[in-house]
């Protein structure tokens, strides 16, 4: 059975993709704890499960349990299972910053998993890293994968490198919904309408990123559209002028030292 400590947005996104999954976990009993009655009711409704407000009675209850709870909720929650998490339970934690050695320190188990997912889960296109220890047997892990591949892709990780995911694919879709802001903007600017503008600039995201996921270097898709002197190198220089490589990068790194800075408490 698989347990999940909060009922939000992210595990509604596992949720509904382990419910149309086409791997093993779909056949999983899934059991939610949820503060909110309302919350709990439309989980129950919505998607045929079992639901109650005691995070000690699914901890209890499933052998995966999968905390979906914010960061600054994390140690009160571990501070409630801790006493009914055996060796034999894995832990999944998607609560930002919260590292593996503090979660060990926390639970009777070494069966632990971090995992940074990302927003786009919602839409079952989400990027979900994973880190762990050595100590999981392919069966444990491959479960785990599973439900995290039912909403996206999945990569295995050491752990030293979440940081930069979660600056990286973690923030990234607030990343580029600001440049599609400005594309909208820019093109409401040049007479276009707001319905308008939002469909050519985002079905132009939509198109571009489905042609890098066929394997085209970002470099050989930015030739194939530049034409000397045309249009596409006018506002490629005016990138290069304002140096937008760079912003994106310092954009990241200030996003993988904050990162640092609040998985120091975890």
């Amino acid at each position: 059975m698989i347990g999940f400590i909060g009922g939000g947005n992210m595990a509604e996104a596992l949720i509904k993709g382990v419910r149309s999954s086409e791997f093993g976990v779909r056949s999983m009993n899934i059991f939610v704890s949820e503060p909110r009655e309302d919350r709990r009711r439309y989980l129950e409704e919505t998607y045929k499960i079992k639901t109650t407000s005691s995070n000690k009675d699914v901890a209890a209850s499933c052998n995966i349990i999968i905390l979906a709870v914010k960061p600054q909720n994390i140690v009160a929650v571990l501070d409630e299972i801790s006493d009914v998490i055996t060796d034999e339970k894995t832990v999944v934690s998607i609560a930002a910053g919260i590292t593996l050695s503090y979660l060990q320190s926390k639970l009777k188990t070494k069966k632990l998993i971090r995992v940074m997912p990302n927003t786009p889960a919602l839409v079952q296109e989400g990027m979900s890293v994973l880190s762990l220890c050595e100590c999981f047997s392919d069966k444990d892990i491959a479960a785990v994968r599973e439900i995290f591949m039912s909403i996206g892709k999945v990569l295995t990780l050491p752990e030293k490198y979440m940081n930069a995911v979660t600056a990286l694919s973690g923030s990234g879709p607030a990343f580029i919904a600001l440049f599609i802001e400005g594309m909208i903007e820019g093109g409401v600017k040049m007479g276009l309408d707001m319905d308008n503008a939002s469909e050519l600039a985002i079905q132009t995201l939509i198109g571009t990123a489905k042609l890098l996921d066929t394997g085209m270097p970002p470099a050989k898709l930015r030739e194939m559209v530049t034409s000397p002197g045309g249009t596409t190198a006018a506002g490629l220089k005016v990138f290069d002028e304002k140096g937008l490589k760079g912003i994106v990068i310092d954009a990241l790194q200030a996003a993988e030292k904050r990162a640092e800075e609040l998985g120091r408490r975890g």
